[in-house]
């Protein structure tokens, strides 16, 4: 049973559960969140429910995002699979909350195959040879990521440098990213936007654990967030709760609602004020949304 003493239940949550037909308390928020989504036993959303989860958010995102990441740039990570429309709408409310996105950045199908590891981690060595923290992580993917972050990230927004041209070139040339709106500058902060479970694809979801981890050694780190079925099996957000990251590396697995895109940014920000933490559905250990 979830209550108050458990965790922050946001407004909108609140009203969604309602408006679901079920008692705050009677049982887990994820099954309002189901309902609205269709992704219950029945598996037929209720287009009203959506229509007033979407408007509600819309209603409210301003007033709890204003200048919550002022003066913080972003660059948006994404993976095959992860949900367009997810995307644009973080980028929104990544932008109402006062941020700089900086760009988006797909992480490759080449570069998530553990097969290819070997591959990655030579274009990362060639091409940021020089850069402190690739020669000295302890495993493959540290070094793969310390380069990636060199190249997108900084302690303080400033333009692309020779050294951050070069590494993204690398790994574009080699199929490990595809830059779909270049970065004009290095960000303070990345958001992941990872895409829901899949079934047998558990090394995948390690892979970008990993490079989470990594990522989130430079500037003000990583906030990685997912859809409700990314935190169960075979997901990433379950990935990188259950692994060696799972304090550092902040999470959110509710971006298939329009509040749960707006629980992501205060996530960031939360995380920018050096409070990480798992947020979301019942499975997250912070509750609905930070504090």
């Amino acid at each position: 049973m979830i209550t108050f003493r458990y965790h922050l239940v946001s407004v909108a949550a609140i009203l969604i559960a309602l408006a679901a037909g079920i008692a705050l308390g009677s049982g887990p928020l994820d099954d309002a969140r189901d309902t609205l989504l269709g992704t219950s036993s029945s598996n037929t959303a209720d287009p009203g429910l959506v229509s007033f989860e979407d408007g509600f958010a819309e209603r409210t995102g301003s007033g709890l995002l204003k200048d919550r990441l002022k003066g913080q740039s972003v660059v948006v990570l994404t993976v095959p699979g992860a949900s367009q429309g997810e995307v644009k709408g973080i980028v929104g409310d990544l932008q109402l909350a006062g941020a700089e996105v900086t760009g988006e950045v797909e992480l490759t199908s080449k570069m998530l195959d553990s097969a290819g590891r070997q591959f990655a981690e030579g274009v990362a060595q060639q091409s940021a040879a020089d850069v402190p923290g690739v020669s000295e992580a302890a495993d493959s993917y540290g070094r793969i990521g310390a380069a990636l972050a060199r190249a997108l990230l900084a302690d303080e927004t400033a333009e692309a440098d020779p050294t951050a041209s070069t590494i993204r070139s690398a790994f574009s040339e080699g199929d490990l990213i595809s830059l779909t709106t270049p970065p004009a500058n290095l960000a303070t902060l990345a958001v992941l936007v990872t895409g829901p479970e899949r079934a047998g694809t558990d090394d995948r979801s390690t892979v970008i654990a990993a490079l989470a981890g990594a990522l989130n050694e430079t500037g003000k780190g990583v906030v990685v967030a997912g859809p409700a079925s990314s935190s169960t099996e075979g997901g990433a957000i379950k990935a990188i709760r259950d692994g060696a990251f799972s304090t550092s590396v902040s999470t959110v697995d509710v971006t298939d609602t329009a509040s749960g895109r707006i629980a992501t940014v205060l996530a960031a920000a939360s995380h920018v004020g050096g409070e990480p933490g798992a947020w979301g559905t019942s499975r997250s250990t912070g509750g609905a949304l930070p504090q």
